[in-house]
């Protein structure tokens, strides 16, 4: 993560959950399509996933929206609700990676396919990464 924001600091942390709730959104459909004989559980916990991403994902554009707006005038109160949907997302991305995992150990499709194995890891990597950015901005207050 690059810090040459400043006290712009809340924009790009929203940058970066904007970008990864999308992707965490993707992946929903990337584990899908993969495992094509994936239990009809997961394959239901994955759609639910998905639309809990794309829900997230349109929350942090709004924010993204009045920050814009607001000319660098940041108030208290719009920086707390930006600090509590990053603790929001990192919670999020770290149920997936537990929900990644349980997959990976209790379904037999992935658990016998190296190739599924390896994109999950992925994926858990991914959201890991993301979870580091917002720890970032989240322990910096």
């Amino acid at each position: 993560m690059q810090y040459y924001y400043g006290n712009m600091m809340p924009l790009r942390v929203l940058d970066e959950a904007e970008f990864w709730k999308h992707q965490e959104e993707e992946h929903t459909v990337v584990i899908r399509e993969l495992v094509g004989n994936l239990e009809q559980k997961y394959v239901s916990a994955l759609k639910k996933w998905e639309m809990e991403f794309a829900k997230t994902h349109q929350r942090v554009v709004r924010y993204i929206e009045t920050v814009n707006r607001s000319n660098g005038q940041i108030s208290q109160s719009l920086y707390h609700d930006i600090m509590q949907l990053t603790s929001y997302c990192l919670k999020q991305s770290e149920q997936f990676i537990n929900f990644c995992r349980t997959m990976m150990t209790e379904s037999v499709p992935i658990s016998t396919n190296p190739t599924a194995k390896v994109v999950l890891n992925h994926i858990i990597v991914e959201s890991e990464y993301f979870i580091g950015v917002a720890q970032t901005i989240l322990y910096q207050r």
